[in-house]
């Protein structure tokens, strides 16, 4: 991972083992929590999808996806999925989810054209993504911030869970349950001047958890 950066002086809190166990922990945790705090279920994500389904995102339109033949299925060409937010709209449907319910699931995917590896960017791709049912009436910014301070209380449930679990760890930055909420504008009027990530970095100095 060229872009990869590990602290001068860097020494880990949790051996090798150890630290498996904390990401397994934490991965069932955080999902328990996040699908109580905003009633979902977990469904099994696909790996890859029929290319002719149309369910596959093309990110960009830049990214190529991984393609493959299958001769079992009449050689129908398929493509390891590189997003899911195509099909879990599709899921919602097909699954039934009823308004106020929604689905979670754990994708993996590889994403062949990633321009940078670093700490947070990598080819392979193992991450959450959710989806729910909301009726018009809940498209607007107060329920937005609802469910922002929902997923906020979930990461800080699990890391409290964690840390008693792991008491290595307490040392470790404690998720801010009070969420600052700003847009790019108010940013922009704050620090003219400055570059979109400079503002951010300004504001976060004062506002630990924003969004």
């Amino acid at each position: 991972m060229s872009g990869c950066i590990i602290p001068e002086g860097y020494t880990p809190r949790l051996n090798v083992y150890e630290t498996q166990r904390a990401i397994e922990f934490i991965k069932r945790s955080f999902q328990k929590n996040l699908g109580s705090a905003l009633n979902l279920k977990r469904v099994s994500a696909p790996l890859f999808v029929r290319t002719d389904t149309g369910l596959n995102d093309d990110l960009n339109g830049i990214e190529r996806p991984v393609s493959f033949d299958v001769p079992a299925v009449d050689g129908a060409e398929c493509q390891v999925v590189q997003s899911l937010a195509k099909w879990k709209r599709w899921a919602l449907r097909e699954y039934n989810f009823y308004e106020g319910k929604g689905l979670y699931t754990d994708m993996n995917a590889i994403r062949r054209d990633e321009p940078v590896l670093d700490n947070i960017h990598s080819v392979y791709v193992d991450q959450w993504d959710w989806e729910k049912v909301i009726a018009p009436r809940d498209r607007n910014v107060d329920y937005l911030k609802a469910t922002v301070r929902a997923i906020v209380s979930a990461m800080a449930d699990t890391q409290k869970t964690l840390q008693s679990v792991f008491p290595q760890l307490s040392i470790l930055p404690q998720i801010q349950r009070d969420v600052s909420f700003v847009t790019s504008q108010e940013l922009e009027d704050l620090w003219p001047d400055a570059s979109a990530k400079e503002r951010e970095n300004n504001w976060v100095k004062d506002h630990p958890t924003t969004f």
